[in-house]
């Protein structure tokens, strides 16, 4: 075990709200079904051009329901979080994974955002600005409840935590 108070790099426990998984599939298929309108579309109005448009728009459309079928569990099962009275631990990505650490000592702000598809999946993104030239952590797809209790412990740990001097 290391030093009292030393923070280190470790997987974080909590896992995300499962209605993020519906949230990204519903992110994918905009994603998706915005070019292939678009290709539709140019389709219908370039007749010589025609047979290639609806071909890539097919193919957009298979690709994508595809990767919106694959994807979104994927990512669920491994983004994790964690809050502890000395850090915010967050760990993302699929192929590439991060593990990032923001020191208690080292947050700035703290926010959270809520879009519009976000609020209809009742989520919302907590966002934890530090000096870190990598930028700010962000915690999407947390009930958006528990997104302001987060918020609002994560204010109360950094007001009682001593700063860094700057």
């Amino acid at each position: 075990m290391t030093g009292e108070g030393a923070v280190r790099l470790r997987p974080p426990n909590n896992t995300l709200n499962e209605r993020v998984v519906g949230w990204w599939r519903a992110q994918c298929l905009l994603a998706t079904a915005v070019p292939v309108a678009v290709l539709a579309v140019l389709g219908a109005l370039i007749a010589p051009a025609r047979p290639l448009l609806l071909t890539i728009a097919a193919v957009v459309a298979v690709l994508g329901l595809a990767a919106t079928a694959f994807f979104p569990a994927w990512w669920f099962r491994v983004h994790r979080w964690e809050v502890t009275d000395e850090a915010v631990y967050v760990r993302t990505g699929a192929l590439w994974q991060e593990w990032r650490i923001a020191p208690m000592s080292r947050i700035q702000t703290v926010d959270t955002v809520r879009g519009p598809l976000e609020q209809a999946f009742r989520l919302a993104t907590v966002i934890v600005t530090t000096a870190s030239s990598k930028g700010a952590i962000r915690i999407e797809g947390l009930d958006h409840e528990l997104a302001a209790q987060l918020a609002e412990q994560l204010t109360l740990i950094t007001q009682a935590t001593p700063g860094d001097a700057t």
